[in-house]
């Protein structure tokens, strides 16, 4: 039943490739932050937030009760220094948002645990998970692996007791694609690194 989820429901477009350029803004009524001890990548800097967790980066808005995020210490010998590696959401439910390329076809997902690790763009959420895509369908788990980059999803296991529930949408007219970049700024040209002329 694993593979089955992501096979019989593709997502509709990429999601909005802007959003790895965007920067991270997060909002909370408290927070507590640890620095590393060592500075190295393997010990990150923790940040603890409490009460009406609101993330946005782009188009992705996250919301939640409690968030613990790890960044790697801008310091560390490693490529990754001063990214975030890690981001743990915790509510009843968390919530997670994000629009698509082309059609801006918004999905949200909602789950008691959302497990974000923008290094790799994949979300684990736990815990009475649903997902709606517009126009696409719905899906209800326990399991979920969301990639917030290309949109691909996996739900359930292989174990007997795993359910997964979806609604697919009958095919129909596809939505005009957009040009405006869903009202977002657009993302950022990547350097052409050509050969200096003698």
């Amino acid at each position: 039943m694993l593979g089955l989820f992501a096979a019989l429901w593709q997502p509709a477009a990429w999601a909005l490739s802007s959003d790895n350029d965007q920067p991270m803004d997060v909002n909370a009524n408290s927070s507590k932050s640890v620095a590393s001890r060592t500075g190295a990548a393997n010990d990150p800097d923790i940040t603890d937030l409490d009460g009406n967790v609101v993330i946005t980066r782009g188009s992705i808005k996250i919301t939640a009760a409690h968030a613990r995020i790890y960044q790697i210490p801008s310091g560390a010998k490693d490529a990754n220094a001063g990214k975030f590696s890690h981001i743990v959401l915790t509510g009843k439910p968390a919530h997670m948002q994000q629009l698509h390329d082309g059609d801006c076809g918004l999905m949200t997902a909602d789950a008691n645990t959302i497990d974000y690790k923008p290094l790799t763009n994949l979300a684990e959420l736990t815990g009475n998970v649903k997902v709606v895509q517009a126009g696409r369908g719905e899906s209800h788990s326990e399991h979920m692996i969301y990639n917030t980059d290309t949109g691909d999803m996996e739900s359930g296991d292989s174990s007997p007791t795993s359910r997964v529930h979806m609604v697919m949408e009958p095919s129909g007219a596809k939505p005009a694609p957009r040009t405006d970049n869903c009202g977002f700024p657009p993302a950022k040209a990547k350097a052409n690194k050509e050969p200096k002329q003698p």
